[in-house]
């Protein structure tokens, strides 16, 4: 009831088109680079159109949104609110660091995967489907009407109020933080945490392990290539693969596609070789 005090009438139309608008979010999926960043802008749309007056204003918030996006479903909304607000901060305030947006929104994506993850797949889903099951089992077709019920009913209300915690909250939580010059703290730390979550899903995503083997005159064994390759430094390769992806697609405007076609290429002729 607080959020709604605080909110306006056009703050309120706003919210429920970004609502509504929302759940294309994780159904948009555009490729690894972008992922569901057309999701993300279809639901930005209402706000950018609305506190943004210049085509080059808009164009700018467009591009600012194409990245790579990836946050549980239902619980995103919270980022979608605080980015509303801080893109609301952004058209009103020309000192405002754009940067800053795209920095909180990447920091947020893990944080919030996690609480989400581990809530909604981890316990509201087990749990009703726990007892969707055991009344199903007894031949009732409640069954899969309670589990429908009891994961759905929460995910929507959560879905729902998310957004507008996280448009109020922005709002708020951004003036504090520039009254209290806190800002340039704030981007740092983001950029820093979303650093961490691009070297995380790195090290997660990114495999090689070869087996090639180098015979020693004298030795019964034969040497593995990737031990040594381990003992430099763990994911040595990946690293590198993923550094030379950076700087063709940074540097060289090489098209994304063409790379991960390259490497598809690559290793098929590397397995056929039985180096990996």
């Amino acid at each position: 009831m607080k959020n709604q005090q605080v909110l306006t009438k056009e703050d309120q139309k706003m919210l429920r088109s970004m609502f509504w608008r929302s759940w294309t979010m994780n159904a948009s999926r555009t490729g690894a680079t972008q992922y569901h960043a057309v999701g993300v802008i279809y639901t930005l749309l209402p706000v950018i159109n609305r506190f943004y007056k210049t085509d080059e204003e808009k164009a700018r918030a467009l591009v600012r949104h194409t990245t790579w996006f990836n946050a549980t479903m239902h619980i995103n909304n919270l980022i979608m609110g605080i980015v509303a607000a801080m893109e609301k901060s952004n058209s009103e305030d020309e000192t405002f660091d754009e940067n800053t947006i795209t920095a909180v929104k990447a920091s947020m994506m893990g944080p919030i995967s996690g609480i989400g993850d581990s809530f909604f797949w981890g316990i509201l889903r087990v749990i009703a489907a726990g007892i969707g099951i055991s009344l199903a089992s007894t031949g009732s077709p409640l069954g899969a009407i309670v589990f429908l019920a009891l994961y759905n009913i929460p995910a929507f209300l959560i879905h729902y109020y998310a957004l507008h915690a996280g448009y109020s909250l922005g709002d708020n939580f951004i003036r504090q933080i520039y009254q209290s010059g806190m800002m340039s703290v704030v981007t740092k730390v983001s950029s820093m945490l979303g650093l961490m979550m691009v070297g995380s899903m790195t090290a997660s995503n990114v495999k090689f392990k070869t087996a090639l083997e180098v015979a020693v005159k004298g030795s019964e064994e034969p040497i593995l290539l990737q031990t040594y390759l381990d003992q430099l430094l763990i994911g040595l390769v990946p690293l590198s693969v993923t550094m030379l992806t950076f700087y063709l697609v940074k540097y060289k405007n090489v098209n994304i596609n063409w790379i991960m076609l390259g490497i598809i290429i690559l290793g098929i002729i590397l397995g056929v070789l039985g180096i990996v």
